[in-house]
């Protein structure tokens, strides 16, 4: 395929229809939540770490939050150990628990780091227990079985939800130089650890900061249809509704949830990305149309209208 010529005007107008983006973000925390494929491909990774870098020179603060679901899964496999998931929930014996926080805390976490870190940044690994970062408590699925009866609660072992997030920890680090990855474990009130869905821990660190933004990279190019179809922006009411339609599903739930959650504390938009594209992270926020799903609450524009006068 002919690569197509860019000329030096071209490229003055990619920078300028950043600019207002750039304005608009100038000093705010972003929350990124890293996960999927794009924490596989070595050229992703690679990318993933030269974007964040990216945000940090033109005076955006970006919080990672990571996940590590595909290397969980090898290790467990390695052990003889199956993987099992309730509604893209990862059920969590002991066993598996200590193989979580040792590829979460320990391998994905400092891998990530150090690749931040060798393209320029300053980053800082954090687990849940560093600072008592994040306070947990177990978590319980609840399942409705039939229209008149309660629902099923579902044990998954030692999955938790946050109970309470040292954020001014985050805060001071994201705000003075330096790039927060964060491995989502947590230490309960005896002192256990748990395993909490990266995708929950994201949204409730973009609440609490109060992030102009959430992002979510996943496998797929958004939140879809019924018909299979991208849907470019949904609100938060009509997200519910598809929910309970069971047509947001499976590991998009948890996703979807959490970009809900997020909207309610605070953040000003969410969205849903496919991590897969090269520079995602960059076209979603610093591009018109964007490439995935904006989950907003109540009624608002796809983008922004900026003044460039």
């Amino acid at each position: 395929m002919e690569k197509h010529f860019v000329s030096p005007v071209e490229k003055a107008d990619i920078l300028l229809e950043v600019l207002p983006y750039i304005r608009r973000f100038y000093g705010k925390i972003v929350v990124i939540k890293y996960g999927g494929h794009a924490m596989v491909d070595e050229d992703l990774k690679n990318k993933f770490a030269m974007d964040v870098l990216m945000l940090k020179y033109i005076g955006v603060n970006p919080v990672v939050v990571h996940g590590g679901g595909p290397q969980i899964g090898a290790y467990l496999k390695k052990m003889g150990k199956d993987s099992k998931f309730v509604r893209g929930m990862r059920v969590t014996d002991e066993a598996t628990m200590d193989i979580v926080e040792m590829v979460l805390a320990g391998k994905v976490n400092k891998e990530i780091v150090g690749l931040i870190n060798h393209h320029g940044g300053k980053a800082v690994g954090l687990s849940g227990k560093d600072g008592n970062l994040i306070r947990a408590e177990k978590y319980y699925l609840s399942e409705e079985k039939a229209k008149d009866s309660p629902p099923e609660i579902i044990d998954i072992g030692l999955v938790g939800k946050v109970k309470e997030l040292n954020s001014d920890l985050i805060f001071s680090l994201a705000t003075s130089g330096f790039i927060p990855v964060i491995a989502p474990t947590g230490v309960g009130d005896k002192g256990e650890t748990y395993n909490i869905n990266a995708d929950i821990v994201a949204g409730e660190v973009a609440a609490a900061l109060k992030a102009e933004k959430l992002v979510l990279l996943t496998d797929v190019p958004g939140v879809l249809d019924s018909e299979g179809a991208l849907i470019p922006s949904i609100e938060d009411a009509a997200a519910e509704k598809l929910i309970e339609e069971g047509t947001i599903g499976g590991g998009m739930y948890p996703k979807v949830k959490c970009c809900l959650k997020a909207l309610r504390g605070g953040v000003g938009k969410a969205h849903i990305v496919d991590g897969r594209l090269s520079h995602a992270i960059l076209l979603e926020i610093f591009t018109d149309k964007g490439i995935g799903t904006e989950v907003v609450k109540g009624l608002q524009d796809r983008r922004w209208e900026y003044d460039n006068g």
